[in-house]
């Protein structure tokens, strides 16, 4: 019982660094050559356990409110109804926009809580790292959306047609981190419109985010009032 109460102590502690880990194994298994029932099952599995997380860390920010819960819950029941065998389109769209909405809604209540902060915290460090992640699934969810809507929205001379979750996540942030490898082009309009909305936010998270962070970190080694009257 002591162990857990301290995994549960640090966990509340740290949601953001955990947010962050999760995020991190799911992209891992995602390189796994395996396309079995129970390989998908556990990637599921490990897919409502980030929107869980998701939801304790909108829990802990301005950002819980019933219209935050209300995009997890939804992304939780339509990716249930795909991993349950349902190959409508539109259910597919419907879950991947539920997703996008659940990952923007907490990028957004990290960065609230980020700022609301006068001084940095080890979780703010890990939030920060999470925000930018959070923010690269957001919009791998919606090319996913783009695609469904508009075939062919995105060119591959490897693989042409439909692209993999693993090549459209991977697009996402090379964009977002402006490194520009990635061998999949956007070629239609809204996939288009979407990489330069990705874009623009990848050059803001540098300029806002990492200057935050500088900001937080220099009052932290202000000299106190009573080590100036010295």
């Amino acid at each position: 019982m002591q162990a857990f109460s301290d995994f549960w102590t640090g966990f509340k502690m740290l949601p953001s660094a955990w947010l962050l880990l999760l995020q991190l194994l799911v992209l891992v298994l995602t390189a796994v050559p395996d396309s079995s029932l129970t390989y998908r099952a556990l990637l599921w599995v490990l897919g409502v356990l980030v929107l869980l997380l998701i939801a304790k860390v909108i829990q802990q920010t301005p950002m819980f409110t019933i219209l935050g819960l209300s995009f997890v819950g939804g992304a939780v029941i339509f990716s249930t109804m795909m991993i349950l065998g349902a190959a409508d389109p539109q259910i597919q769209m419907i879950a991947h926009s539920f997703e996008a909405l659940a990952y923007f809604s907490a990028a957004y209540g990290l960065l609230r809580y980020m700022f609301a902060d006068r001084y940095l915290t080890r979780d703010e460090l890990f939030a920060a790292g999470a925000v930018f992640t959070l923010i690269a699934w957001g919009f791998a969810f919606l090319y996913g959306v783009c695609q469904l809507m508009y075939p062919g929205s995105f060119y591959n001379p490897a693989v042409p047609g439909q692209q993999s979750w693993l090549d459209l996540l991977f697009l996402s942030f090379s964009l977002q981190s402006a490194t520009g490898l990635s061998d999949l082009m956007p070629v239609s309009p809204p996939a288009r419109v979407l990489a330069v909305l990705q874009m623009f936010c990848g050059v803001m998270y540098l300029a806002v985010i990492v200057s935050r962070l500088i900001a937080l970190n220099y009052v932290a080694h202000l000299p106190k009032p009573q080590d100036k009257e010295r």
